[in-house]
């Protein structure tokens, strides 16, 4: 089901946001320390899905066309003007802590690599892996922002739901196009880079290194059609 793992990420920042709006805000130990255990849970999650490559040379060249790509296009300024533009509308609109959960909660869960990610490995092969992991983190900070921001961080898993669905399914619809082996290929490799682009994610949670992952994006799609480009040679 290319859904679930989206389904499940939303039901984990429900849960998340109403248990957080009923306790107090959690001690500043506990928080560092589940959240660099997500962390290095998920730079695992990473390794594992990089060894998937068969080609190294296609991760190679991914990361550097689409990292080139990604940095002309200025994508990690870009999620942030319209980060900054939806707070100023929504906030605009709507006053009090629900408002200020929502937006906040909003813009971290859906702005972000893992979303990307694993709803596209949701969606191609029905490996729900990395949205579980987001779940985790996901309803963990619910419980964070709840505690702080309100019950409006709970309002946040409807976004989430559609936008990672939209991807999901439109993975799904992609494969359609393609044959058996030409698909797994494809999703071997997108896998590997998309695995590389999760490490990154976890050593900026773990603080060890601010990473431009935004930036890496265009990465998935380079990999993508150096496979089909190959699959031509």
């Amino acid at each position: 089901m290319a859904l679930w793992g989206t389904i499940v990420n939303a039901l984990a920042i429900i849960a998340g946001g109403i248990l957080g709006s009923f306790i107090p805000k959690l001690a500043e130990g506990i928080r560092t320390t589940v959240m660099q255990g997500l962390g290095m849970t998920i730079v695992v999650l990473g390794v594992s899905m990089s060894f998937k490559t068969e080609n190294i040379l296609i991760a190679v060249v991914s990361l550097v066309v689409g990292g080139i790509i990604g940095e002309l296009m200025k994508i990690d300024r870009m999620l942030e003007i319209v980060g900054m533009k939806l707070e100023k509308i929504v906030g605009s609109r709507l006053k009090g802590n629900i408002a200020a959960g929502f937006v906040t909660a909003t813009l971290i869960y859906c702005v972000g690599a893992m979303a990307i990610l694993g709803a596209i490995d949701g969606g191609l092969r029905h490996n729900h892996d990395i949205l579980y992991t987001k779940a985790a983190l996901d309803g963990f900070t619910a419980v964070i922002f709840a505690s702080t921001l309100g019950i409006g961080v709970m309002f946040s898993a409807i976004p989430v739901f559609l936008y990672q669905g939209l991807i999901a399914l439109s993975a799904t619809w992609i494969t359609h196009f393609l044959s058996d082996g030409l698909l797994n290929g494809v999703i071997r490799e997108v896998t590997a880079v998309g695995g590389i682009l999760i490490v990154g994610i976890g050593l900026n949670i773990l603080e060890i290194k601010k990473i431009n992952v935004a930036n890496l994006l265009p990465s998935l799609i380079i990999a993508a059609i150096a496979v089909l480009v190959l699959s031509l040679v």
